[in-house]
């Protein structure tokens, strides 16, 4: 199927969406866009997988996000039947998040997940998709991160992985690149330029984009819902970043895409 552009994160499974999917949808097949439809617990992965059924244009992620109930452990078996559905392209969302999380046994608990989704990913054959959010005006999330990614290559050489919702400077970005990450930008590079380096310098076979709808809308959407369909205006201002045709940043995405989750 030939796509035009592809967001590689939204949750569409997510109650946001519920009044009005069908639309959201017809927009997506009109303007050509696919997308991963992305878990972040047990159920939400069982939607995506169910939703990403339906439709031609649409693939799934199942993971269990840091932030969930850290009582909660990772239910290999369930993930495990449900990575083997062949819609299903990526393990997570996973990683680690101590924005909200300050208790180092909630932490410890957050890198124990990531380790089961490391495994997961290896047995299935599939990428990681990536979370990460540091603690206020540090990176420590991302130290542990990478120390922890950098372990899982080492073990696992032809693991993958997604650098989700990416909105670091040019020398993390660098080290996640280090270890054979894409870097997948948010919408919410058009509307600041704090990110620009790290557009600016990012390879363009290692280039991914995504909206995190319903999150996250892009500048012509500010303060409401995001969808898959505005991930254009992402492409717009990577073009812009790196002085290229758009239809040359747009193809080289799509084609990134269809590398990393084997479409």
């Amino acid at each position: 199927m030939e796509f035009l552009a592809f967001d590689t994160h939204c949750h569409l499974q997510f109650s946001d969406f519920d009044a009005d999917r069908e639309e959201v949808l017809a927009r997506m097949k009109e303007h050509k866009i696919g997308a991963v439809v992305v878990g972040t617990d047990l159920a939400s992965s069982k939607a995506a997988v169910e939703l990403a059924g339906q439709y031609d244009f649409l693939w799934a992620a199942v993971g269990l996000h840091p932030n969930d109930d850290p009582a909660e452990r990772f239910d290999t078996e369930g993930f495990g039947a449900l990575a083997a559905d062949p819609k299903v392209v990526g393990i997570g969302e996973c990683g680690l998040d101590y924005f909200r999380t300050t208790g180092e046994e909630d932490r410890a608990a957050q890198k124990e997940r990531f380790q089961s989704h490391v495994e997961l990913a290896h047995q299935a054959g599939k990428p990681l998709i990536i979370h990460c959010r540091p603690s206020a005006n540090t990176i420590d999330a991302h130290d542990d991160l990478l120390a922890l990614l950098a372990n899982a290559r080492a073990k696992y050489p032809d693991l993958s992985a997604i650098a989700h919702f990416f909105t670091g400077d040019r020398e993390l970005m660098e080290r996640y690149l280090a270890l054979g990450c894409y870097i997948s930008f948010p919408c919410v590079i058009a509307f600041t330029d704090m990110y620009d380096d790290a557009v600016r310098a990012v390879p363009f076979d290692r280039l991914l984009i995504e909206t995190d709808s319903p999150y996250a809308a892009p500048k012509s959407h500010r303060g409401k819902r995001n969808e898959p369909a505005y991930v254009t205006e992402t492409v717009g201002r990577i073009a812009e970043i790196k002085a290229a045709p758009a239809d040359e940043i747009a193809a080289a995405t799509v084609r990134n895409t269809r590398m990393v989750f084997n479409l």
